[in-house]
């Protein structure tokens, strides 16, 4: 793609920042934070504690304005514009180091959770019971999902498929690794993907599907919803998909899945993203999918990883 087809909502100048394209995708924008406000940051939030703002939700929006000011209010109407673009609709956010001590891990949360908290609302990740998620990826493991199975390639997907919240972005942040070779981040933007037309135009478009979860994920309840179930402003669909999870109840359903998983898989668009330690990418999630390539084996692997999910503003609602 020509990085030129790529343009934001608007001429906003970027103050305590930079913005780049990424090198395979222009879609992805790259924002990386100066030191300074690096440092602001740190000299600002992390007094507040992660305790307290799991305890108290207006300290998140408070969190997010002491970022939002050290960039005079520049960096949240960006990211906004970022993510509901849906020419670009992904960034990935990362700083510049700064000599100073401080801890990383409460660092992290606050970071990601000012980021969320300039672009929506987070949602009540049922796994883990606030509203971010921390889980790890190991050489072993024994869950009933693919998300900490290293070993193998975790498909294409949105998130959100099988809870009643609306699901319009994804933070995906990596706290911490050790002996890492492999496991890039994949993603396909849903434009990109090469037999869309295909599977959009098909009879079972529109048809609601049964969507579930296994146990580790803490939601009792089954949804019901299309793949495509949703067009933006500009009549383009949105998608809301992930093999794993679906439930079909016929075999027209069954196989139009399987295809489509099978197509997904083969996309030649999809591009791998290395995202260093304490940087975190994030998602339109229904223009994106996102995945995982597979890690190579080590007795020492280890991945910490955090997630948050939401709705913009206008989308939320109380619960």
């Amino acid at each position: 793609m020509n990085t030129s087809a790529i343009k934001l909502n608007n001429e906003l100048i970027p103050q305590g920042f930079t913005l780049a394209p990424f090198a395979t995708n222009p879609r992805l924008q790259v924002i990386k934070l100066c030191s300074e406000t690096v440092k602001g940051f740190i000299e600002q939030a992390l007094p507040l504690g992660v305790q307290a703002i799991e305890y108290k939700p207006f300290l998140r929006f408070h969190v997010a304005s002491i970022l939002n000011n050290l960039t005079n209010d520049t960096l949240g109407a960006l990211l906004l514009n970022i993510i509901k673009n849906r020419e670009t609709g992904a960034f990935m956010l990362q700083c510049e180091p700064v000599a100073a001590e401080f801890d990383q891990l409460e660092f992290n949360i606050l970071l990601s959770t000012a980021v969320s908290h300039l672009i929506g609302v987070p949602n009540l990740d049922a796994m883990y019971g606030k509203f971010y998620a921390r889980f790890s990826v190991k050489n072993e493991d024994n869950s009933d999902s693919y998300l900490r199975q290293a070993h193998r390639r975790m498909e294409l997907h949105n998130d959100g498929t099988y809870v009643k919240e609306r699901t319009d972005w994804v933070i995906m942040q990596k706290i911490a690794e050790e002996n890492m070779e492999g496991g890039d981040s994949l993603l396909l933007h849903v434009d990109e993907w090469q037999d869309l037309e295909k599977f959009y135009n098909h009879p079972l478009a529109k048809e609601d599907i049964q969507w579930t979860s296994p146990a580790s994920k803490n939601i009792t309840y089954k949804m019901q919803h299309p793949v495509f179930f949703e067009e933006d402003d500009n009549g383009r669909p949105k998608m809301l998909f992930i093999d794993q999870f679906a439930e079909p109840l016929n075999m027209r359903q069954g196989q139009y899945l399987y295809e489509m998983g099978t197509s997904l898989e083969a996309e030649k668009n999809t591009f791998n993203v290395r995202v260093p330690v304490g940087s975190m990418l994030v998602v339109n999630n229904h223009a994106w999918l996102h995945g995982r390539d597979k890690f190579v084996a080590d007795k020492g692997l280890y991945r910490e990883l955090l997630r948050q999910r939401g709705a913009y503003y206008e989308n939320a609602k109380l619960k």
